[in-house]
């Protein structure tokens, strides 16, 4: 199935969670990263659990530091 990912298409398996998605797209589930599906931020602690859905719309974030 395929989602996308920033604007990016991504072809995943079917029953794929928040946090596999994470580790195949080599994004570390560190501190500052937040998560959107279909414009619903999830939270960290359904990731392990949450699973996507084909054509699902997902929007990480990464937080940084300024000034």
């Amino acid at each position: 199935m395929e989602v996308h990912v920033n604007n990016k298409l991504y072809a995943v398996q079917p029953g794929t969670t928040i946090a596999a998605l994470l580790q195949f797209i080599q994004i570390s589930a560190q501190k500052g990263i937040a998560v959107a599906i279909n414009n619903q931020v999830i939270p960290k602690s359904h990731w392990e659990n949450q699973s996507l859905s084909a054509a699902d719309n997902i929007t990480i974030i990464r937080a940084t530091q300024g000034g």
